[in-house]
């Protein structure tokens, strides 16, 4: 089997306006994208560029609260709720327009005080998305991100986020697994995805620590991409790594 790699639009090709990055990644070879978030453009538009392009959008995220004042998401915010409720009909309102089938609600980010108590409302707000997309046959994905890149983010850890699965028991919350991230945090990737593969829907990669081309550093991709391949991974890989130079100077790790 050959594995499909989706080109991350908010990382790569961002020498180009974002509209016009979707015809540059299939220009690239790429056949999936995936980015962070939509919500400047109307569902309309962000159809029509995956439409123009000829390509299958793969993946995004819920709305994240006020990006700007350092939101990096609401499900593990006590007090927001409602917000969050609203943030998941909004991404759904996308999902019905553009056919996207897997979103990723990012739990955002709390202080030592908070995290306790965080947890509950976590679970509370996982289980109403994943109810809710499961009604349109969307699968909700949760991924634990490096404490480097975002101090106090609620969730940092793959066997963190594999108990939260299991404890909620919803058929179609699954795994977002960031190589990237779990190389950071644990040291050892691929020994995490192989432990926590039957929860994973959803791969993305990155060299460590640079966070460039997937091509050197202490993540060895070829033994990934081995794994994956005698695991029998269907899903799609994100690219979300910020090239070192152009975008298609440094593909050439793709075509190896």
């Amino acid at each position: 089997m050959s594995l499909k790699f989706a080109a991350n639009l908010s990382f790569m090709f961002t020498e180009l306006p974002f509209p016009e990055r979707f015809q540059a990644a299939a220009d690239a070879g790429f056949h999936g994208v995936e980015f962070l978030f939509p919500y400047e453009y109307t569902p309309a538009e962000i159809a029509e560029f995956v439409r123009q392009a000829g390509l299958s959008l793969v993946l995004h995220n819920l709305p994240p609260g006020d990006w700007r004042s350092g939101d990096r998401g609401l499900a593990a915010l006590s007090g927001r709720q409602q917000e969050f409720r609203t943030s998941v009909e909004t991404a759904l309102s996308y999902c019905d327009v553009t056919g996207l089938r897997q979103m990723h609600i990012m739990a955002g980010c709390v202080n030592d005080a908070e995290r306790d108590g965080a947890k509950d409302t976590y679970l509370e707000n996982l289980g109403h998305a994943a109810r809710r997309f499961a009604e349109a046959g969307i699968t909700a994905l949760i991924e634990p991100i490096n404490t480097i890149d975002m101090p106090g983010y609620f969730l940092n850890h793959p066997h963190e986020a594999h108990q939260i699965i299991t404890e909620l028991g919803e058929p179609n919350l699954r795994l977002q697994f960031d190589c990237y991230h779990a190389q950071i945090m644990g040291g050892d990737a691929i020994s995490a995805l192989k432990v926590n593969f039957p929860c994973i829907s959803h791969i993305q990669i990155a060299s460590v620590p640079d966070r460039h081309e997937p091509d050197h550093g202490e993540c060895d991709y070829s033994v990934v991409f081995g794994v994956l391949e005698e695991l029998g991974y269907s899903g799609w890989v994100g690219c979300e790594y910020r090239p070192a130079g152009r975008t298609e100077d440094g593909l050439a790790w793709c075509d190896r």
